[in-house]
């Protein structure tokens, strides 16, 4: 949310170049002004389309034969698939943190491909991507203080006591580092599409935008899912000492 007393709305020099990101309801919010943006609306839809999609495998697999076709095929070689990923990138650690990974791999990919349904990705606001990476970080830091307890503070001092500042500033920059990643990529693509929409002529617009939308969308927004779902599963273990 904007703490601004105007909707945010992007235009480049009066041109018709639209970066999708607007206020839509004003709200008053101790004692300032805020704003419901597309962002909000966007993000709202999404996790309603992931219920959907749960709720529709959850059914599959309750109504699931011993030999499973159709949708309970689907779902069980993916949950198959999950748990192998982390097993595989965790050790004999991964079973308590497999649902977690899934969770953010289900909604930063949907986040990230949203813009093939004309939406604006909610991954392309640092509100969301930064969200994310807290989340991720508090885990990260439960997890090393639940295995190590107070080690972790004494790694904090290592090899030398004088490292302690750099080594402070090295964990807190884990957050940053992943919040920032998935989120450049994605404004990045955003933005891309959002100058090629409001440029070019017309004719520049019929086709062409279809392969850019399959490699800004598709193929990065399943990238960075990628990626970020490694560096958790990476920091959790090197934390854990996997």
């Amino acid at each position: 949310m904007e703490m601004t007393g105007l909707p945010m709305i992007a235009a480049v020099s009066g041109s018709d170049v639209d970066f999708m990101v607007h206020g839509l309801i004003p709200l008053r919010f101790m004692g300032g002004q805020v704003w419901i943006t597309t962002t909000h609306v966007t993000t709202l839809i999404v996790m309603i389309f992931i219920l959907i999609l749960a709720a529709a495998a959850r059914k599959a697999i309750l109504k699931g034969s011993e030999k499973p076709a159709g949708v309970q095929n689907f779902v069980e070689m993916l949950v198959e698939t999950l748990d192998g990923l982390v097993q595989g990138n965790m050790g004999r650690h991964w079973r308590p943190f497999v649902n977690y990974i899934g969770a953010i791999m289900v909604f930063i990919f949907i986040s990230n491909t949203s813009g093939l349904f004309g939406l604006r990705p909610p991954t392309a606001d640092y509100g969301t991507t930064l969200a994310l990476a807290l989340i991720t970080f508090v885990l990260i830091q439960f997890s090393a203080f639940k295995t190590k307890k107070l080690g972790v503070i004494k790694e904090l001092f290592e090899p030398i006591p004088i490292l302690f500042p750099i080594n402070l500033i090295g964990e807190f920059a884990t957050p940053l580092s992943m919040s920032l990643r998935l989120f450049g990529n994605i404004m990045a693509g955003t933005i891309m599409m959002a100058l090629w929409y409001g440029l070019l002529p017309v004719f520049a617009k019929l086709g062409i935008p279809a392969f850019l939308h399959v490699y800004f969308d598709l193929f990065s927004g399943a990238i960075q899912t990628f990626v970020f779902a490694m560096l958790t599963m990476t920091f959790i273990a090197d934390k854990r000492g996997v």
